[in-house]
């Protein structure tokens, strides 16, 4: 696994891991608080709602990552040595063409959601579609890496397309 990807899985463990214990800490002592006194936080509803699409975000990036989701992988190995190349570059392209235009959306619905604040807590709406936009962003880079890998793999070999596994 190379830097970039090292970065990426950093990345997104932290957030992950962030994300998670802020909203069970939030959500644990609001419902003691409920419990105990009858009276609750008012604002410890929104923050796991603004945290919540950060945590779903970097799990989709960390299985891309590790390579977690729905393939095709038989349909290339059934294919030549240079038409599994061809196409699996041309597939990765694709992709990272896609997840590029999904990211460049969700930059140009920034402005727009911006003024969408949080009742309590006044927060943006752009800060939730900025986790939508980084993680797209994210998802190209790992398309643009899974493609060079495809290019560079030996024609010959089984391939698979798919990033590979990250072990720390």
């Amino acid at each position: 696994m190379n830097l970039i990807e090292r970065a990426i899985s950093l990345l997104c463990q932290v957030l992950l891991w962030i994300s998670t214990v802020v909203i069970f800490a939030i959500l644990a002592s609001n419902t003691i608080l409920r419990y105990a006194t009858g009276a609750s936080l008012q604002w410890a509803n929104e923050v796991p709602e603004l945290l919540f699409p950060w945590l779903v975000m970097s799990g989709v990036v960390m299985a891309a990552l590790h390579g977690a989701h729905i393939t095709t992988g038989f349909l290339m190995d059934k294919m030549p040595g240079h038409a599994r190349r061809l196409w699996g570059v041309l597939g990765w392209a694709v992709v990272c063409v896609l997840y590029g235009t999904l990211t460049l959306a969700t930059w140009r619905m920034l402005d727009i959601v911006h003024d969408e604040k949080s009742p309590i807590l006044q927060i943006p709406g752009s800060i939730t579609y900025a986790c939508v936009m980084v993680g797209m962003a994210l998802l190209a880079v790992l398309a643009v890496i899974s493609a060079w890998r495809a290019w560079i793999a030996d024609p010959n070999a089984s391939m698979s397309t798919e990033p590979a596994p990250v072990h720390w």
